[in-house]
């Protein structure tokens, strides 16, 4: 299951990672966001232990989001210590996503 990152938990989930970590910022509004998050789920078991994966309501949490310019949602930032070495923006396949961790693996 994808964890849910918020503001205050950010630094240490996602910056601090020794693993990469794959960010969905969306909101419950978006239709296109409610098609990213079941493949954000199904990535978050395929790379259990390998990878984290997570999401951020961006409703709730606007400081990252607004830190890393997200402007349209679905956006999905890959990161690998602490930096963002991929980003997806809208809907893609589950091996569009794959393929990104599978880079930084």
């Amino acid at each position: 299951m994808a964890l849910e990152i918020t503001d205050a938990t950010f630094e240490e989930v996602v910056l601090k990672s020794d693993k990469p970590v794959l960010v969905d910022f969306w909101a419950t509004w978006c239709g296109p966001c409610r098609m990213v998050g079941p493949i954000i789920e199904d990535i978050s078991s395929d790379y259990d232990g390998k990878a984290v994966v997570g999401k951020v309501d961006v409703d709730n949490n606007q400081e990252f989001a607004a830190k890393y310019g997200v402007r349209n949602i679905p956006t999905v930032l890959l990161f690998k210590n602490g930096e963002v070495v991929d980003k997806q923006v809208g809907v893609a396949p589950k091996t569009t996503y794959a393929a990104k961790i599978d880079a930084v693996l």
